[in-house]
């Protein structure tokens, strides 16, 4: 709120020798009112989680990070040891009408189809050149994997980068206009940045492609690269034109990191279990059991998409409808009431969505 302690205490100087003319009582009710501001603003300072309605996810987060942080209690955790996970897409930041990566991937196509205008008469690449959006949205998994492979593989993780990251700078969100690395949620930064206040590593563990995620996360969340572990393809080691070393992507997938994928990517690039998790979907279901699976305190939570004025509204737990995006079914809401996971209410929880509302 840009409030200094330095000029209350500015003008406190400049007021006390003038109280020593005035009644000892005087003296006393100022140095109380000034005691007061002080410790309002200190307050307001260090409360942590502010775009966070005062509730059970709330308190949740608080008590978990109170019980594994502070010396003395049962459940203290090593700092070395506290490790914290967060899905991306719908958890992190907004993946509806479709995930940014395959908005990103569709981009490239016509690049794609000018290198090879064959390309053109074949599908699904003869459905992206149409521009048709329904016919568009209804391309199969097999469909984006195939244009997947034919925009981001064959080139070097250079030249990948920097069309990613170009595409990021331009690219907008066609609902709110806004680029897409501005639709990342406001009360999860603050989990964010208050697990790291308190000694926690935070990762990223996503379905979405390690390298694309890999470009923007640190700018964006303040994680660096090495702590992001997503999908990720192969690649080939040689030498461009000039002799110079260089990495090319190729269309052979090492690790899918969704569902199972999850535990077993952050056994693999981790190597420890985390003591937290976040997620929104059944994608994220198997990291949160194993999250949970481990001794001591542990936090799960999922994050529910139910406030369609400010965001979207779909599940179709709890009677909210269906998607193929980031599907929150009725089956994984039951585990997480039956396991203890916390499932957080974007309508009840959070004051406020993103940072510029």
């Amino acid at each position: 709120m840009g409030f200094s302690l330095r000029k209350p205490l500015e003008v406190a100087g400049g007021l006390i020798p003038r109280m020593h003319r005035r009644g000892r009582w005087q003296q006393l009710a100022l140095s109380g009112l000034l005691a007061l501001a002080v410790s309002g603003c200190v307050t307001a300072q260090t409360e942590p989680l502010p775009s966070w309605n005062d509730g059970p996810a709330k308190q949740a987060i608080v008590t978990f990070v109170e019980n594994t942080t502070t010396q003395g209690s049962a459940h203290f955790v090593p700092p070395a040891e506290r490790i914290a996970t967060f899905d991306q897409d719908g958890t992190l930041w907004v993946e509806k009408p479709m995930y940014s990566q395959v908005i990103f991937v569709l981009s490239r196509v016509p690049k794609v189809v000018k290198a090879k205008p064959e390309l053109a008469k074949v599908e699904p690449f003869k459905t992206v050149m149409s521009g048709n959006r329904e016919a568009i949205g209804k391309l199969s998994e097999k469909d984006l994997l195939e244009i997947l492979a034919a925009t981001s593989t064959g080139i070097s993780v250079e030249a990948f980068t920097t069309a990613a990251r170009q595409w990021l700078a331009e690219a907008k969100d066609p609902r709110w206009k806004k680029s897409y690395t501005e639709l990342t949620y406001l009360p999860m930064q603050e989990v964010l940045e208050y697990l790291r206040a308190n000694g926690f590593k935070t990762y990223i563990v996503t379905g979405g492609g390690q390298d694309f995620v890999r470009v923007y996360s640190e700018a964006t969340y303040g994680i660096p690269p090495e702590q992001v572990v997503g999908s990720a393809a192969g690649t080939s080691y040689g030498y461009d034109k000039n002799g110079k070393p260089v990495l090319t992507k190729e269309p052979k997938l090492l690790l899918n990191d969704n569902d199972a994928g999850k535990p077993e990517g952050i056994h693999m690039m981790i190597g420890r279990r985390p003591l937290a998790a976040f997620g929104n979907s059944t994608g994220d279901q198997q990291m949160l059991e194993y999250t949970k699976a481990g001794d001591g305190a542990r936090l799960a939570m999922l994050l529910l998409h139910d406030d369609a004025q400010r965001e979207y509204a779909y599940g179709p737990a709890e009677g909210l409808p269906a998607s193929k995006v980031g599907a929150f079914t009725q089956a994984l809401y039951d585990e997480a009431q039956k396991d203890g996971w916390t499932v957080i209410s974007m309508k009840k929880d959070w004051k406020q969505i993103f940072s510029w509302q």
